[in-house]
């Protein structure tokens, strides 16, 4: 893959957003990546609403433009402000920005939506990266859990013991009563 190659296909991962539980680029970077205005890019998408079923594309919400105006400090995803967008954005799944690419029907977008789904294939397969991380940290952690259990019953028969061992020693350490004075057994021959 070449430099460009790689910068264009960095550019796009940069692009695209996680909204609804779905990876997904905004209209104006789709239009910006084939070329187009995003009002072109718009036009066609409703001159072809068919081909754009609602898990290739859908509008944001307002919520979801107040929190990407946020993050990214900008008017630009306002929405019927001076100086923003009359309409709402329109978010692209990876079916929809290839089917945009067929609708487009120029070179340019053609040649770019492959890149398009490379990025979406390289962002899918870190993500199926971080999930294999992910369970693995869980299984470590399951186990340690399961460690854990087992030197906290072993250090309580441990210290169960040696409180046992300790009072035996005590018990051996404490002197003997003394016993009353016995007469001995025998002869014995008397004292002067």
């Amino acid at each position: 893959m070449t430099d460009s190659a790689r910068t264009g296909l960095d550019q796009i991962d940069n692009s695209i957003l996680l909204l609804r539980g779905e990876r997904v680029l905004l209209d104006m970077h789709l239009a910006r990546l084939y070329g187009v205005s995003t009002k072109r890019l718009n036009e066609q998408v409703k001159r072809n609403q068919g081909r754009f079923p609602p898990d290739f594309i859908f509008y944001l919400k307002d919520q979801e433009i107040t929190n990407l105006k946020s993050q990214f400090a900008t008017s630009s995803f306002s929405v019927s402000e001076w100086g923003g967008r009359r309409k709402r954005p329109l978010a692209f799944t990876e079916h929809g920005a290839v089917m945009a690419a067929s609708v487009l029907s120029s070179a340019h977008a053609v040649a770019v939506s492959v890149y398009v789904v490379r990025a979406f294939i390289r962002m899918r397969n870190a993500l199926g990266v971080q999930k294999e991380l992910a369970a693995k940290l869980e299984e470590l952690e399951r186990r340690t859990a399961a460690l854990t259990l087992k030197h906290d019953e072993l250090s309580k028969n441990t210290h169960t013991q040696f409180r046992q061992v300790i009072e035996a020693l005590r018990q051996l350490m404490t002197p003997l009563p003394t016993q009353p004075a016995k007469h001995p057994i025998g002869f014995v021959t008397p004292k002067e």
